[in-house]
Formats: structure tokens, sequence, C-alpha cells
């Protein structure tokens, strides 16, 4: 048996995202080893229930945010003796704890996302990430900061970045399709994300920021974000004293035929965060050829190529966004060829296939050391 332990998989969100990648190639895994697989959720509904990702369905059991219910599941399955657990986030470390103690000879591999391990986490999930035999982040800093922050062993750690869902097909060229219903015409500076209020270092309020002064040289220029979140009242408030108010606007999340368009309609792609520990909607911008602009931070610098698919920008450098925005839609055969770039980085490093392989690998090295 191989089992997978996720905080959630069915809703909007990179976390979820990112889960459903690894469920969908922990599936894929179990199936050429001949061996059954188990999805255990914690805040997804108390029920069994089916995520997709392409064209594959991902059967889980929820257990409605009931820690209790939840580690008691965890603890049942740990006494079938399951050859594998992978957990998807550090939180659930302590139930990874315990199910080793049931089950010593299990192998355990949990993921780091992000800003959740750069500063140290309390004793006991320090202590309980030290008994995983893998830890696994998609940036070479968050991977820094589990070894000088968490006090992970190097050894312990490695990198798997995230990628594109197994739908993208890197043979097909993007096609212009019809913006979503609240689109602006004009030019458009488009930005993607859950706007928490405990993640309000996505950037957003420095596009705010910025777009008076690119609209003198952009008269027609709008900025587009998708998504909603508790952040979400404060941005519309600063939108709304901004002098550029009509050339702001918020939609809500969108699904994903629409977000595609979306994609297609814009001309740049940012999203200035300091925070981010990897970024699929880049990923997604730029399979639609589309150059981005990111935060200087983090996990982004694995993303973008700085100056070849997009630009990096330093956190609350409103000026400085703006002169990389400008430059990018005053100059056309610029764009064009970054957002080639960008596309390109994407085909190379970022396909599910690409995913699938490395953990494969991974897991295969586990396994066989474990022996």
């Amino acid at each position: 048996m191989i089992v997978g332990l996720f905080p959630d998989l069915s809703s909007a969100g990179g976390i979820q995202r990112a889960g459903r990648l690894t469920a969908a190639a922990l599936l894929s895994y179990a199936s050429r080893r001949g061996e059954t697989c188990t999805s255990l959720s914690l805040n997804d509904r108390a029920d069994t229930s089916n995520a997709r990702i392409g064209s594959q369905e991902i059967q889980f059991t929820g257990f409605g945010r009931s820690k209790r219910h939840f580690a008691a599941a965890a603890w049942r399955v740990a006494g079938e003796g399951p050859r594998l657990v992978v957990a998807l986030h550090p939180n659930l470390a302590p139930i990874v704890a315990a199910m080793k103690f049931r089950s010593p000879r299990t192998r355990f591999v949990t993921f780091a996302h992000g800003v959740e391990v750069w500063t140290p986490l309390n004793a006991m999930r320090r202590w309980s990430l030290d008994r995983c035999d893998l830890v696994l982040a998609p940036s070479a800093y968050t991977v820094r900061q589990l070894i000088e922050q968490q006090g992970t062993k190097p050894e312990k750690t490695g990198r798997l970045a995230w990628s594109l869902g197994p739908e993208f097909d890197a043979r097909k060229t993007p096609t212009a399709t019809v913006p979503p219903t609240g689109f602006p015409s004009g030019r458009i500076i488009l930005t993607v994300g859950r706007w928490d209020a405990g993640e309000a270092y996505k950037g957003v309020d420095h596009l705010i920021a910025a777009l008076p002064e690119l609209l003198r040289d952009v008269s027609d220029l709008h900025l587009v974000a998708i998504g909603g979140g508790s952040d979400l009242p404060r941005l519309e408030q600063l939108s709304r004293q901004s002098s550029a108010a009509e050339n702001i606007h918020f939609l809500p999340f969108l699904d994903p035929e629409q977000l595609d368009a979306a994609y297609d309609s814009c001309d740049v792609f940012a999203l200035p965060s300091r925070g981010e520990g990897f970024g699929l909607v880049f990923l997604e911008a730029m399979s639609h050829c589309k150059p981005v602009v990111g935060g200087a931070h983090g996990g982004t610098p694995d993303v973008i190529e700085d100056g070849e698919s997009g630009y990096l920008v330093r956190y609350g450098e409103v000026s400085e966004l703006a002169n990389r925005l400008r430059r990018l839609l005053t100059d056309e055969p610029l764009r064009r060829r970054m957002g080639t770039a960008a596309r390109y980085r994407v085909v190379r490093d970022f396909t599910f296939e690409r995913f699938s392989a490395e953990f494969t690998a991974r897991l295969d090295g586990l396994l066989s050391a474990a022996r």
C-alpha cells in the first residue's frame, strides 16, 4: 500500500493544485508497482470524493477538518504496514511521526511549500519533520530554509519543482480565445491568486500603486486581478482611492477554460510577491507565451529567468516594478521574444511528465535504500 496525506485536494489554491499533481503521480506510481493507493484529505468534506486533474480522477477520503478523525484514520492505515507514506504539508509531520512509531519499516516523505518553513516551526513540528526519511521542496531557497531554519539534515532534503498538470500539451500552440466576461479591452496586466489577509505579500497593492504612472505612457492600460479572499476588501479600497480606479478590475475565481482565456487575452502577467514558495500561476501564464514579472524572492527565481522569460523585481520597489512593466508594454518585439522564451522554459522544465519522472526516481531510490 502507498498512502497520501493531504491538507486539501478539491479547492482552489497553489498547495491544493500541488496536492492534486502529487496524488496523480502517486496513483500512477502505485499502479505501475501493482500496489493500492490510499489518499486521505484533512480539510475536504467528510466523505469519499473525487478530484480531477486532466483526464484523471483521484479518489480520496475527506475528514471535514476533523484532525481527530484524520489522525485516527492515519493511525489505522499505519497498522496495515504501508510501504510508503507521502504527506503534502509540514503541518502533517506530527501525524507522520506517529505513523512511523507504529510502522517503523514504512518510508515517509513530507513536502514543504514555502513561507511555512522560512521561519522556525515549533519544537514538536521540527522534531516530527526530522523523523521523515525525505523532505522535498519546490525551490532551492526553501530547501535552504529547511536546513537553516528547521535543522533538517541536508541529506534528507531534496528539490522537486512543481509543474503544470497532465492536461498541458506541449505540442499545441496557444490560440486566441474570447476573453472572459468582464474582461476589459486594451492592453492588460493580469494577476491571479488567492488574496488572503494572512498573505498580503502578493504585491497586488504595488501593481495598483504603479498603474497611474504607467497610464501616462500606455493610455489604454488595465489591471485585471483574478481571485478572492479575505484581503480583497482592502485591495478594492486601494483601487477606489487610486486615480486609475476605472482601469482596475477585480474578477472572481474563474473555471479553467475562462482562466485560459484570461491568460490568452493579457499582455503581461505580474505577481511581484515576496512570499512565493514557487508560483504555479507563473507557469500557467508562461505556457500561454506571456512574459512574467515576479518578486526577486523565495522560489520565484527558480521559475523566472530574469531578462529572458520576464523580470524579477524587489518587493515594494514600485518604481522598479513600473519600469519593468513599461518596458514590456511599450516594446512589442521584446514582449513576444520573452513570451516565446517563457513557453520554451515551461515545455523544457515544467511538464507533468518531468515532475512524475523525477518524483518516481526519488521514491524508487528511497524504497531501494530501505531494503
